[in-house]
């Protein structure tokens, strides 16, 4: 799922969240061993869909933000909108639910969203991080209220913890959210006791210059694990590529390799429990050649390469 909207968001020049992240994604699924993807045209998301996750006065709130010209600044500095911001977060609404809605009706054995701005750190009432909606938190409550689900997982392999989406689960034992994320560094959340009302929560920190080895194991030790035992109906994967050892935003030292392992070991669980249905939503990611070696890879083992 892509949609041209998505390279409208301008946060500002030397932003890390540039049109330019896309741009390397997109071309680095042009490649010849990429040709038998479908490409769909993401559509609009819906007012209704916002509103599965987030505040009615927040949802007004930004829609009366979106600047004619120029940028406006929705936190502390970290997450600007410019003339193009809304009409590019509601197609990574519109892309992640359409995502899920393929999925569920059989037209797709996967999906990957490769839209922009990330989203894992919108939180209902607040944007954060880079983040203005948070589309894998709506695509999960779609799931649930459209096709009638009762369990459905997230799984957050971003370098950063995805705060939005455990505030948007936290209360909902029917919602699984499972991240590895570096810790410390932003937003300081995501410790292992931070677990939801109903243990639906599983949070793996590692710590920085954390390697393949460490990653591998923790993840298939503690995460993958508690995936299986809650045997969700679909499990969403927020697929940040910013854990790479490239990424100067954060001091992980993932290969392009570790995200084609974790991808597999998802897809795996998948076939197991929910039919294969996996939807992946493009989150972080800030040095253009990490970004584009994660994704390949993850691609790759999406389309059982």
């Amino acid at each position: 799922m892509f949609h041209p909207a998505c390279l409208e968001h301008k946060p500002g020049a030397g932003h890390p969240e540039s049109p330019q992240r896309l741009e390397a994604v997109m071309q680095a699924l042009w490649e010849p061993e990429f040709a038998q993807l479908d490409w769909r045209e993401a559509p609009r998301g819906t007012r209704e869909q916002v509103l599965l996750v987030h505040e009615l006065g927040y949802v007004d709130a930004v829609e009366a933000m979106v600047p004619s010209t120029g940028l406006v600044l929705l936190d502390g500095g970290d997450t600007a909108m410019s003339p193009g911001s809304w009409e590019a977060v509601m197609h990574c609404v519109g892309a992640a639910c359409a995502g899920v809605d393929a999925v569920m009706a059989g037209e797709a054995d996967n999906v990957f969203c490769a839209t922009r701005p990330c989203g894992h750190h919108a939180e209902p009432g607040r944007a954060m991080g880079f983040c203005i909606f948070n589309q894998i938190a709506i695509a999960a409550v779609h799931a649930l209220d459209t096709h009638g689900l009762k369990r459905v997982a997230v799984v957050d392999f971003d370098v950063h913890h995805g705060n939005g989406t455990q505030a948007a689960f936290w209360h909902r034992s029917e919602l699984f959210f499972g991240s590895s994320h570096q810790s410390p560094l932003y937003p300081g959340t995501g410790l292992a006791q931070e677990t939801g009302d109903s243990g639906n929560i599983v949070n793996v920190p590692l710590p920085p210059g954390c390697g393949s080895t460490q990653f591998r194991a923790r993840v298939a030790d503690v995460l993958l694990p508690a995936l299986r035992r809650f045997e969700p109906e679909l499990i969403l994967i927020s697929a940040g590529f910013d854990a790479h050892k490239l990424d100067p935003l954060a001091q992980l030292q993932l290969e392009s390799d570790d995200f084609g392992w974790v991808t597999k070991e998802v897809m795996a669980i998948a076939a197991d429990v929910c039919q294969g249905r996996v939807v992946s939503v493009l989150e972080g990611g800030y040095s253009g050649e990490g970004l584009a070696g994660g994704t390949t890879a993850h691609v790759r083992a999406l389309m059982g390469h």
